[in-house]
């Protein structure tokens, strides 16, 4: 069997952590900050773990990153 590709899209926006989750990028922080709240533009820093439905998504894209 040929090896499965990963999707360069997917390995540029995800890092797997030890135990398997799924690290992403926050989402909704692009524009529109005046609109915000300032909570939401504080808890939205950094990066956020996904859900296990998208987690499983992404899992498909990068098969050797588990």
């Amino acid at each position: 069997m040929p090896k499965m590709k990963t999707k360069s899209s997917a390995k540029k926006r995800f890092k797997m952590t030890a135990t398997g989750k799924v690290m992403a990028g926050q989402a909704g922080k692009r524009h529109g900050m005046i609109k915000r709240t300032t909570k939401f533009i504080r808890d939205a820093r950094g990066t956020t773990t996904l859900s296990a439905p998208d987690a499983k998504i992404v899992k498909g894209y990068m098969p050797y990153d588990r």
